[in-house]
């Protein structure tokens, strides 16, 4: 099998560098080692920054988003049992996000290369990346139970941290930076309406605490005399603070809500709705950053090169910054047969990779406590978030980062 892109991953990276490939009339081959119905149903981030809702609408991937997404023009930042709203538009010139869940995103982009895209092939594991370092690598992969090579020009590795794609990078060529946090997120998710309409963000003595949502979810009616009927089913996703070891069987549904409730305490009798839990899992926290992101003609994208702290929101977008820049280059490398932009890819990727990583740990130091914190400790991040709430010069810069980067 031959191509001139190998994707190796179909996750919204792999799957929205083939869309944008395909748009720009280069041909390419995704091979994803998981089924499609895994694909679909893995959950993962929720927030879309402006920049990335603009590429999937171009992409021709924005309808859905558009009608069942959720546009939210703010957050809350919770401190001392006091709420400060961040007004994005008003601090970015009209920015906002978009809550949409990357199951969906797949959903949809899987649907339109399974229509007008190159292949896609599920179940196909890929083995091992070869000559990455010549004129023509290829990827060695396991699909319906044989060996295949795809012979391609050139081959992007979007197959996450324990992908094969990185480890085709000398380890004599790599840099890596990283740090692991003593914490984690214990997540949920809960059968009932959100107790707010944009996200809160909470910093508490006993840990941070966040609450956030999914789209609502039309079902049939559980009831027969009515079950032509459909329902609007909401869905909130809540997160605590937790030790960085926890099991999420440790802690019983009455305890989650009991501390989710204490952490987003407010002093004018603001309420946290409660519902079935239908969902528990821990994410534990690091940062991370393999530099380059290119190594011969194998390109490395999304967290195969780099994984940030969930609190800014950034995993996804980042993501989506790095397959913008390839295609682009890709694109202009047809269009003029100059490898310019290839060249500058790792270099353009790290600039925007780098302020996320700052931005994503600033966010998280800001808001969690360290099992190690002192009094001074607290009084400072007290501090930080006062002048948040107070300075519109300290409240911009958070809603520009937050609301994402420029990609370049």
């Amino acid at each position: 099998m031959r191509t001139t892109v190998g994707i190796i991953g179909a996750g919204p990276a792999g799957l929205l560098l083939a869309r944008l490939l395909h748009t720009a009339g280069i041909d390419s081959v995704v091979l994803e080692s998981r089924d499609r119905a895994y694909v679909e149903q893995r959950q993962r981030a929720g927030i879309l920054e402006q920049g990335t809702v603009d590429v999937l609408r171009a992409a021709g991937a924005g309808e859905r988003m558009d009608r069942e997404g959720l546009r939210h023009d703010g957050i809350e930042l919770r401190f001392a049992k006091r709420r400060h709203r961040v007004d994005f538009p008003a601090l970015t010139g009209g920015r906002s996000v978009m809550v949409y869940a990357q199951t969906e995103v797949c959903k949809d982009l899987i649907a339109l290369q399974s229509k007008e895209g190159g292949p896609l092939l599920f179940e196909a594991e890929a083995l091992a990346v070869e000559g990455a370092d010549g004129d023509r690598p290829r990827v060695r992969f396991r699909h319906e139970g044989r060996e295949d090579v795809l012979e391609c020009d050139y081959v992007v590795g979007c197959d996450g941290f324990w992908g094969v794609g990185r480890k085709a990078v000398p380890v004599s060529l790599s840099r890596v930076f990283e740090r692991t946090y003593p914490y984690a997120w214990l997540g949920i998710l809960a059968d009932v309406a959100p107790s707010h309409d944009e996200l809160v963000y909470a910093r508490h003595d006993r840990g941070f605490a966040l609450l956030s949502m999914r789209p609502p979810v039309t079902r049939h009616h559980p009831s027969e005399e009515v079950a032509s009927l459909p329902v609007e089913s909401f869905v909130s996703r809540l997160y605590l603070q937790v030790p960085a070891d926890t099991r999420a069987e440790e802690w019983s549904d009455e305890d989650i809500w009991d501390e989710l409730e204490r952490r987003f305490e407010t002093a004018d009798g603001w309420r946290l709705e409660r519902g079935p839990i239908t969902q528990k899992s821990v994410t534990p926290m690091r940062s991370y950053v393999h530099e380059p992101m290119r190594y011969g003609r194998l390109f490395l994208a999304g967290d195969a090169a780099h994984i940030v702290p969930p609190t800014g929101a950034k995993g996804l977008n980042l993501a989506v910054g790095d397959v913008v820049t390839l295609a682009r280059a890709l694109a202009h490398e047809k269009e003029t047969g100059s490898p310019e932009l290839l060249d500058a890819y790792s270099a353009t990727c790290l600039r925007r990779v780098w302020q996320a990583e700052r931005f994503s740990y600033d966010m998280t130091a800001l808001l969690h406590r360290a099992p190690d914190a002192t009094p001074f400790d607290d009084r400072l991040r007290l501090a930080r978030l006062e002048r948040i709430a107070a300075s519109r010069a300290a409240e911009t810069d958070l809603a520009e980062a937050y609301t994402g980067f420029p990609f370049e």
